[in-house]
């Protein structure tokens, strides 16, 4: 029987594939910590997170605290006499809970660290054309993403790939390498190596709607790995004749287009079968858009009741 005593802090779906792998090994997860309900939809209905949902099918408490500094949980929570804490797509945690339990606090990130520390590590490698990215388990430290690497593994970045698919990937995969993580802290022989010094390292903000605007004075392979990079969320997007649309997929053209018009940002449409826009060296075949106010939709689709001209 694991003497280890488990609390699980995540809201997002990235860590419930963690959470579950987790109960179906039998470990001894006391609590979940997640973010409190939220109003969603047009009536504004309360909704769980999806970690306190998956923790309520299998009978975990759930705590929702809506501050993490409050004396009142922080005191529950040393109650619970957690011996380790593992934190998947959580938020910053207060030193205070970080450093209660014996064995530490230790986090699951989508990157290979000390590569893309921050919010949003899978949409930025996408974005900067990256082959290859991976994921992480680290203990906290003061410094976000700075503290002792634990495990790795590597994951390769198709051609093919957006953010989406890349998640789904790294979610699973991640989910194995809590498991491991935790198998190896319950043994007592594990890893504690601290993150390498590198002269470069890209890092991950988190994206708001002003950094997903796409400007099309750059190549056009780079247009392609920026809107891949925000599918399906947020969503790159551009102004065309005044309305905004989100775009999902492009394809850079091999072939050039005959245009008036040689600047960066032109559009070339037959208002039938292709939408075209001009790159700084040359054209991107939009595949996939969504007008404002409207579903997400492939090119031929959208002009069946659109027009852009």
């Amino acid at each position: 029987m694991s003497d280890l005593r488990i609390v699980f802090m995540g809201t997002a779906e990235f860590a419930v594939p963690s959470l579950e792998l987790l109960l179906e090994h039998k470990f001894n997860v006391i609590a979940v910590l997640t973010a409190p309900d939220k109003p969603q939809g047009r009536g504004l209905k309360l909704m769980a997170s999806p970690v306190k949902a998956c923790a309520l099918r299998y009978g975990i408490p759930v705590l929702q605290p809506t501050s993490l500094k409050s004396t009142e949980f922080l005191t529950h929570l040393k109650s619970l006499n957690a011996n380790l804490q593992i934190v998947v797509a959580f938020r910053m945690l207060p030193e205070a809970i970080w450093t209660m339990p014996a064995l530490g606090t230790f986090n699951l990130h989508a990157s290979l660290l000390p590569q893309y520390r921050g919010a949003a590590p899978i949409n930025w490698a996408i974005i900067n054309g990256e082959k290859e990215t991976g994921i992480t388990t680290f203990f906290l430290k003061h410094e976000i993403d700075t503290g002792g690497i634990i495990f790795q593994e590597k994951e390769s970045i198709h051609d093919s790939d957006d953010a989406g698919s890349l998640y789904e990937r790294l979610m699973k995969k991640g989910a194995t390498l809590v498991l491991k993580t935790v198998k190896a802290i319950e043994s007592g022989q594990y890893p504690n190596t601290a993150q390498p010094g590198s002269a470069i390292i890209n890092h991950a903000p988190k994206i708001f709607r002003e950094i997903c605007e796409i400007h099309w004075d750059q190549p056009s392979d780079r247009i392609k790995d920026f809107v891949r990079g925000l599918s399906p969320y947020p969503g790159a997007w551009t102004g065309i004749y005044g309305k905004a649309y989100k775009i999902f997929k492009v394809q850079p053209l091999t072939y050039p287009v005959q245009h008036p018009n040689p600047d960066p940002g032109a559009i070339s449409t037959d208002d039938k079968s292709y939408l075209y826009m001009k790159s700084s060296d040359g054209w991107v075949s939009i595949e996939e858009l969504q007008p404002e106010g409207k579903r997400r939709m492939n090119i031929k689709e959208f002009f069946m009741g659109n027009r852009i001209l």
